[in-house]
Parts: C-alpha cells; structure tokens; sequence
C-alpha cells in the first residue's frame, strides 16, 4: 500500500474544479416580456392621481398624522405575522447555503473503536486431526477521513442552487408584501376609527337636533298652541335616533380591537383613539405607478415572476435526473490493534475513486417528473399573468373609485347644506305656527341622512386614497440586525 499524502490530493481537486464548468441542462430562465404599449388603466383618477414611478416606501406619511406613523411604525415591528414571514425569509436564505455547499467537495472525518473475533472456519481453516483452532479475538482501533466531489456534468445542483435562490427571492417579495399589507390595514383600520369617531360625533348632534325639536314642542304644548301627539313624535324620533348610538360605539370597539391585534397588543394596551378625519391631510395627489413600472415595484408581481424563475429552474433539475452523473473521490485510513502505534505509516491505506451513476431504467418515474415540473413552470406562468391582470384591474378600479369618490363628495356637501337650511326654515316655520311638528320631524331626517352620508363619502374617499396607496406602493427597508 502507498500512502496518501496532501501533494497527492491538488491534482485531483484541480480536476474536479475545472470539470465544474459542465453546461447546465433545462431551460434558462427569462424574466416576462414588459407590458405592451396598449397596456394601461381604465381611469386617470381625475385631479387626485398622477402617474409616475409610484409612491414612496413610506406611503403612508403622506396623510400628515403623527399618530398613524406611531401606528404603522409599531405595526411593523410588533406584528405577529411579520415576524413568522421574516422567519420564513431566514429559513430561505439558509437554504440557499445549504445547496450551495453541495457544489463543493464533501470532507468526512472517522473514528472506530471496536472489538472482534474472527471466524477462522470462514476461511477454511478447521484446525488439525484430533486439535481444534480457537477462533481469535482483537481490538482494532482505525481513524480516517475522504473527500468526494460530484462533478454535476449536466448541471442538477446548479439548476438546484439557481432555484433555492429564486424561491429566497419570491420569500422576500412575499415579505415585502406583507409588510405593505399590514401598513395598509393599520392606515385603513385607523381611517375606519377615525370616521366612527366621526359618525358618533355626527349622531350625537343629531341627538341633540332631536332635543331641540322636542324642546319646541313642550313649548308649543304648554302654551296652548301644540298637542301631546307633537309632543310624542318628537320623543319617538328622539328615541329611534338614541337606538342607533349603542351600535356605533361597538363598531368602534370593534375596530379598536383590531387595530391592537395589528400592532401585536392586546386591546387593553391601546392608548386612545380620539381623532377624526379632520386630523388627517387628504392628499392632493396619489403618485400611481405606470402600468410598466408597476410589474418591477408591486411585490406579488415580482413575487409570482421569482415562483416562475423557480418552477423554471425545477426543470432544470428534474432533466439533469435522466443524465449520467459522476463523482470523484479520495479516503485513508489508518487501523491497528494498539491505539499508541494508530499513526504509523505501517497501518495506513487509501484509495482513489472515480464512480459512474446513469440511470437505465425507473419505470418512467424521471420522464414523469421532468413533465411534471414542466407542467408546473407553466402553471407558475399562467400565474403570472393572472397577478399581473389583477393588479391592472385593482388600480384602474381604484382610480374609477376616485373620480366618482369627488363628484359624490361635492355632491353631498350639496345635499348636506340644503338639508341645513331646510330644518332651519322648518323650525322657524313650526315656531310661529305655520307648519307642524311632522314637517320639521322629516327635514330633521333629511339631514341626518345627509350628515351620515357626507361622513360615509370622506370615509371612502380617504380609504380608497389609502388602497391606491397600496396598489401601486413597493419596497420596504429591511432592519439591520443588531
């Protein structure tokens, strides 16, 4: 036996690098041709969008409260979700080092103690006439170590490597777009408080409203000029519009208790949410992504374009299977019976290696697996297309939202000021006698309803702002570990 020695193993090494350079089977990846130029949306969202490149990271600042800043702020970083994406994400990138190190060659160490007999019989020996051989028994002791590389001819653990990559980056995307997502339900859940804390302000004036025709006509009745059945539509409005309060105030608990969930707290760990939509800036202008920049900002489109680089990649792999793969390798050994004398050159042995593994027959299993991740990369194509669809359709509709958002919006300020003055001519009609209790009853209805429904159109506005926002927003800063 010859020795192995450290000169020995460079050439080999040398060889296994350069036999690493091997073109890799399967289809290379392309990202999706770009939108053509008919591609567009639907609506322009009149003067309160304008297309560009899109809006900054942080979006939500446009809305000028410092409180839904704290908020979203507190969102993401204490949000429980997020945390189990960003885990998910970690988990990925690992990954990615994990197949990456079976490119490289694989080094083993060994250790063995053991104790044996060994059975002369085995070997033909029974020992002389009338005299029987006892079997011996010895302690060997061997320590010893190989390398081996797998040459990866036709390139399974480089399309292997280019897929763990590909799905760390739709994991990122997936991160991304979690974190926009949960940006979006805190700014539209503290919208949603603000406009009850506005709907409730609106009721309670209302109620208010309610008194005062009730005043009027107690009035009337004491002097002479009304009757108990005034007075009791007046009570009978006062009350209904009481019944509507309770409802009101549990969709503000409601909505609190949400918000608590997407900051990670329990609703008792909520500090006070007394602001309304007064306390919030409308912005003038939502900077909305082009159709074409869009497809490289939105984080699902570039989401589903990173799943179909994988199921691409996949392919790869799966063809690599019906193709001879070879791996080159080395081992020494050394072994004896006395633990003190396990280094000497007496005891040493190795071999070198070089095994060929082709697939012959598997009963159709590699062909059926090569379909099927062709199947699948089409599957994640067709997947693409249907994100990129919906994402044209979710912002054109947001932008049609706009523009009938502004015209309702004026014409509710219409409505709201002509029912004003109505109920003010109607109690002053009814003060002097001209009129009864009923007409000042419906004017009052009729501006409540509008009232609400002006609050009801802000609202929408101010939601719909905040999911064009959403829609066309990209990126987010990932934190640096500390």
């Amino acid at each position: 036996m010859k020795r192995l020695t450290a000169a020995a193993l460079v050439p080999l090494l040398g060889c296994c690098l350069l036999a690493g350079g091997c073109t890799a089977v399967g289809p290379d990846f392309a990202p999706p041709a770009a939108p053509s130029a008919k591609a567009g949306y639907a609506g322009d969202g009149g003067d309160r969008a304008a297309l560009a490149e899109g809006p900054d990271a942080g979006w939500w600042k446009a809305f000028g409260s410092q409180q839904l800043d704290a908020f979203v702020a507190r969102a993401l970083t204490g949000n429980h979700s997020l945390a189990a994406s960003r885990a998910t994400l970690e988990k990925a990138r690992e990954r990615i080092a994990a197949v990456a190190g079976r490119r490289l060659p694989q080094i083993d160490a060994q250790a063995r103690a053991e104790h044996e007999q060994v059975n002369l019989a085995a070997f033909g020996f029974t020992g002389f006439e009338g005299v029987s051989l006892s079997n011996p028994e010895f302690d060997l002791y061997t320590v010893g170590g190989g390398i081996s590389y797998d040459l990866d001819l036709f390139g399974r653990n480089r399309r292997a490597l280019e897929q763990a990559r590909a799905q760390a980056e739709a994991q990122v995307r997936a991160t991304e777009a979690a974190h926009l997502v949960i940006a979006g339900r805190v700014t539209g859940q503290v919208l949603a408080i603000a406009a009850l804390n506005d709907r409730i302000a609106t009721e309670r004036k209302l109620l208010s409203e309610d008194e005062r025709n009730l005043s009027l006509t107690r009035s009337r009745q004491k002097a002479g000029a009304g009757t108990l059945v005034e007075v009791l539509s007046a009570q009978g409005q006062l009350a209904s519009d009481r019944a509507s309060l309770p409802g009101l105030e549990q969709q503000l608990a409601e909505a609190r208790a949400m918000l608590a969930v997407l900051l990670g707290i329990s609703p008792a760990e909520l500090e006070p949410t007394d602001f309304g939509l007064d306390d919030f800036i409308l912005p003038a202008s939502v900077p909305v992504a082009l159709p074409s920049a869009l497809v490289h900002k939105r984080p699902d489109i570039l989401e589903a374009e990173a799943r179909l680089h994988a199921a691409t990649a996949a392919v790869g792999v799966a063809t690599a299977g019906l193709y001879p793969d070879i791996t080159l390798g080395a081992s020494i050994t050394q072994g004896s019976p006395d633990p003190d004398r396990i280094t000497s050159g007496k005891f040493n042995a190795f071999d070198i290696f070089a095994g060929l593994t082709a697939p012959i027959f598997h009963g159709g299993t590699l062909k059926a697996n090569k379909r099927g991740a062709e199947a699948e990369a089409r599957a994640a194509a067709a997947q693409y297309r249907e994100v990129v669809t919906e994402a044209f359709g979710q912002v054109s509709n947001l932008l049609s939202a706009l523009e009938s958002d502004s015209r309702e919006l004026a014409a509710r300020h219409e409505t709201a000021q002509i029912a004003d003055r109505s109920l003010y001519l109607s109690r002053r009609s009814f003060q002097v006698g001209n009129s009864g209790i009923l007409q000042v009853l419906d004017a009052s209805r009729s501006y409540q309803r509008a009232r609400l429904a002006l609050v009801e159109a802000r609202t929408r506005q101010y939601q719909n702002v905040a999911r064009l926002y959403v829609a066309t927003a990209g990126g987010w800063i990932e934190p640096k570990p500390e």
